[in-house]
């Protein structure tokens, strides 16, 4: 294509994007802004300019899916010559071979698991009480922070890390591992960056071939780089500045895994130099959803793009309470169905929910109202390692199915007793790492499934739980073509959208989850939620249950304390306020609430009722809110102001769904009020 044809149909920023003469540059491209299209076509531009050669461009990606679309649409913008586009480690591995031949070297055995060499070196070491895959993740995470086995135990301290053994532990058997893989003349696949950096660096014409073949780089995702693939790639720059990057700090979710969204965030200080150009204007999203989107980010402080419509108004984005986390999953299940219309596509709406676990449920539901369903983005259920390895415990078991799953829930919970409740804080889970937490929710899960089998069959056993677990939860994860509705993790859902997405479990101790503690964790918790939001183009439903089956104990949650951020802005929108006007204007938004509503609904508050036992309803609530504004220290609106004090007392609601269906009532109040409030309506009778 000419250089000319390459801009058209590009906005004033992405056209800034592509034809910037910056060295370094960073385009700062937030949700649904056309990130890969002003990618593709910077590196079509310069190339088509003659500001680069294709022969000595890379284009570095974190996945073999990107990779394969980077490269299909730079064909599809007439670039035929041959250019590098793939993964990181893809890119690596094929230098590292290159050199191996070249040197006269057997290369190494690339391991494809860690586990068997993992299991080798630990034998004989006298630690109990751990999985072998945390250990792993420890390790993962140690190489792409570029830590060694010495200094583990005081990096992982700093960074406030939960190991499943005591920090000098792990860095022992991360030691070993190391010198396993030595003996046994073997790399994994974080091995491939670290040498390869090693080469380059120690081989002074080994590292001047690679810089004479790449002179050009684009690094996509930049968000999600780690100090290992940072160092990696200024051993292939070399002092030169040619480069562009793209990324989003607002979608960094991958920092317990290595990443350092720093390096975007503070890509003036790292490369110094260079320009920045942001991204705003969204072309996925309705405004409705973009100012919520908007309105998260700021209650949280979070720095980055602030995004910008181009599309027409949808609807507010609601909040929804349901009792518990099965009458949640059937609401959703109904609502798939309700909007499901002749000539729509199923796989125009998703949920999406925190963790694996949730999964389950939510299809289960599903499936029982015959709505067709895609788990996206994850290993099955069914096959994974903790769950196979309990079935097979249970198989291995003599005696009646019950007491191998008593057993089971004592392993989990050694603590308490069967089927007891908790308040829904997860006391001591937050001593538990990313992935042991994960673990357990999978097993709490599979014993849910198994108590819901139970029940239903008049002589449970292993061999029938088997087969109704593959008839149930198997059966759908088999299904992964035709049209269905997704139903994704936040994590998975990076990079997907929808026309409608449902999320489902926004509740503390999901949303932000139990272990996130420090200020850092928090703010990867809310780029999640953040994340999920954007996923929807012009309907957003959010829930959440007020108990939540944990394996056989039952749990009480309450609201995420993201939707306390939430509400006010939820409010100004049902209202008729504009989103851009709401956004600008909180956190006043309040105030212009309660005036919007007092101008269109004419009579307000004790004014507006009309039947004597209406208002006594509304005399007993106002005594109630003096006493709790009273011992608050606040003004009494602050509690409920008196137009919501009327709806109260007009629509006598009798549990805590019709509760969030009065206007000024949200989840945070719901939770906080709803019990005192549905009592004191209740002495006064339907």
């Amino acid at each position: 294509m000419e250089a000319g044809a390459l801009l058209e149909g590009l906005n004033d920023a992405q056209r800034r994007a592509v034809t910037s003469d910056a060295a370094p540059l960073c385009i700062l491209a937030g949700a649904g802004t056309g990130k890969t299209r002003v990618l593709t076509r910077r590196i079509a531009y310069r190339c088509a300019t003659g500001a680069a050669d294709p022969r000595h461009v890379i284009a570095l990606t974190f996945t073999r899916k990107a990779a394969g679309e980077l490269a299909t649409r730079l064909r599809g913008l007439g670039l035929r010559d041959r250019l590098a586009a793939g993964t990181f480690h893809a890119i690596a591995y094929a230098q590292l071979r290159n050199h191996w031949a070249d040197k006269g070297q057997t290369p190494p055995e690339l391991l494809e698991r860690k586990l068997p060499v993992l299991a080798r070196a630990v034998r004989g070491l006298s630690f109990k009480g751990f999985q072998l895959v945390d250990v792993i993740g420890e390790i993962e995470w140690a190489k792409a922070r570029l830590v060694s086995p010495a200094r583990y135990a005081e990096e992982a301290t700093k960074a406030g890390r939960h190991p499943p053994l005591a920090p000098q532990q792990v860095a022992s058997i991360y030691e070993r591992y190391e010198l396993e893989k030595r003996n046994q003349r073997k790399i994994d696949f974080d091995d491939i960056l670290w040498q390869c950096t090693a080469a380059i660096e120690r081989d002074a014409d080994f590292g001047a071939a690679q810089r004479w073949q790449f002179r050009h780089f684009f690094v996509d995702e930049f968000q999600d780089v780690n100090p290992l693939q940072l160092r990696l790639l200024s051993a292939w720059r070399g002092d030169r500045a040619d480069l562009c990057v793209v990324g989003d700090p607002n979608q960094a979710i991958y920092t317990w895994n290595g990443a350092d969204p720093g390096f975007l965030g503070a890509f003036d200080r790292h490369f110094p130099g260079g320009e920045t150009v942001p991204l705003s204007t969204n072309y996925r999203s309705s405004p409705q959803v973009l100012a919520t989107a908007n309105r998260l980010l700021d209650c949280g402080g979070l720095k980055g793009v602030r995004l910008h419509p181009t599309r027409g108004d949808g609807p507010v984005p609601s909040v929804d309470v349901y009792a518990d986390a099965q009458s949640e999953a059937r609401a959703i299940a109904r609502a798939l169905l309700d909007r499901h219309g002749p000539g729509t596509a199923w796989s125009h709406q998703a949920v999406l929910v925190r963790t694996n676990a949730q999964t389950v449920l939510v299809a289960e539901a599903c499936k029982a109202v015959n709505v067709p369903v895609r788990v996206r983005g994850q290993t099955p259920y069914l096959e994974l390692p903790e769950v196979r390895d309990a079935l097979h415990a249970l198989q291995r078991r003599r005696g009646p199915l019950a007491e191998g799953l008593a057993a089971l829930d004592a392993v989990l919970h050694p603590e308490s007793e069967p089927g007891q409740p908790n308040d829904g804080d997860d006391d001591g889970e937050g001593e538990l790492s990313d992935a042991e937490l994960t673990r357990l929710r999978n097993l709490e899960e599979l014993l849910r499934l198994a108590a819901e089998y139970s029940a239903d069959d008049r002589a449970p056993t292993v061999a029938g739980l088997l087969a109704w677990l593959a008839a149930t939860v198997g059966a759908e994860e088999r299904d992964d073509r035709g049209d269905a509705v997704d139903v994704v993790t936040f994590h998975a859902a990076k990079g997907l959208e929808w026309p409608i997405v449902h999320v489902a479990g926004v509740e503390k101790g999901l949303v932000p989850i139990t272990h996130a503690k420090t200020g850092e964790a928090l703010d990867e918790e809310r780029r999640l939620l953040y994340v999920a939001i954007t996923r929807a183009e012009r309907e957003l439903r959010l829930s959440w249950a007020q108990e939540r089956m944990f394996g056989t104990r039952t749990a009480t949650r309450r609201p995420s304390p993201y939707l306390d951020d939430l509400q006010p802005l939820l409010d100004a929108l049902e209202a008729g306020m504009a989103p851009a006007d709401a956004g600008a204007r909180l956190p006043e938004v309040r105030q212009a609430v309660r005036a919007a509503r007092g101008t269109r609904a004419g009579p307000t508050g004790r004014d507006s009722l009309t039947a004597e036992a209406d208002i006594a309803v509304f005399e007993d609530l106002k005594r109630w809110r003096a006493g709790r504004a009273k011992a608050a220290n606040v003004p009494a609106y602050v509690v409920f102001d008196d137009k919501t004090l009327a709806a109260l007392a007009s629509s006598r609601p009798a549990s805590a769904p019709a509760l969030l269906r009065v206007p000024g009532i949200g989840p945070v109040k719901a939770e906080r009020f709803g019990a005192e409030v549905l009592e004191i309506v209740e002495r006064h009778g339907s």
